[in-house]
């Protein structure tokens, strides 16, 4: 029982050194930060509706939440409501799990929370979704045809491939562009940035107001702790 207790210990002391150990080896391209540019972020949530929704939910999400990024409900139902009804309802799909799992060999993961469960010592989950995203190869060996350097034998197809082009990689294993897309390079970037971003933004929509009021906070702290010695001062002076 004491050698279990001890094998158990270990592992859960090693795990978080294992885990940094197993992306230390995967080098991730800086995400541009879209936080704080609303337009940019409307233009994520527009690319999410159209290439993501299909197949990915995002049910912790509601569509009149768009509305913080400045999106009246009018365009909202217009360009983005796809899936449902009602604008109050959250940004789910109509394939059923067990559909998903027949298609793709596993369902298709809710995106609400996914740059977050991304986040490695590799670098942050936004990091890791721009590069991943940017990363998809030509691999007949494959059933849909596709890999991804960041995610070996990854079982979703690249469904923008027709805006980023054909990558292959060539025999130092860096990617080639052989086919262009409908954009070019930095053009599909700054698109796939976009939608990043708006990934990011929903997996936290309040952080920037967090960030914000963690600043003001600060500021109250230090102002008191200033009235608060001075007192101290006045209060000691006739003692000491």
């Amino acid at each position: 029982m004491k050698k279990l207790f001890l094998a158990l210990l270990s592992a859960t002391l090693l795990a978080p050194l294992l885990v940094h150990a197993a992306g230390a080896d995967l080098r991730l391209d800086k995400a541009p930060d879209r936080s704080r540019n609303y337009a940019a972020l409307q233009n994520g949530a527009k690319v999410f509706v159209n290439y993501c929704l299909n197949c990915h939910s995002a049910s912790y999400y509601r569509y009149n939440r768009l509305t913080d990024l400045g999106l009246t409900e009018g365009q909202i139902k217009d360009n983005l409501l796809f899936t449902s009804d009602k604008i109050g309802e959250p940004m789910t799909i109509a394939m059923r799990r067990a559909e998903a799992k027949e298609w793709f060999g596993v369902p298709p993961p809710d995106l609400t929370l996914i740059a977050r469960a991304r986040t490695s010592g590799s670098g942050s989950g936004a990091d890791w979704l721009y590069t991943y995203l940017r990363s998809y190869h030509r691999d007949d060996a494959r059933p849909s045809g596709w890999n991804n350097l960041v995610f070996p034998n990854v079982g979703m197809p690249h469904v923008l491939w027709e805006l980023q082009g054909e990558q292959v990689l060539s025999s130092d294993h860096k990617l080639v562009l052989a086919k262009p897309g409908a954009m070019q390079p930095a053009e599909f970037d700054s698109m796939v940035a976009d939608l990043v971003g708006f990934l990011n933004y929903i997996g936290e929509p309040m952080a920037n107001f967090r960030k914000e009021l963690g600043v003001f906070v600060l500021i109250f702290l230090f102002i008191l702790f200033i009235f608060s010695y001075a007192l101290k001062r006045e209060y000691w002076k006739d003692i000491h």
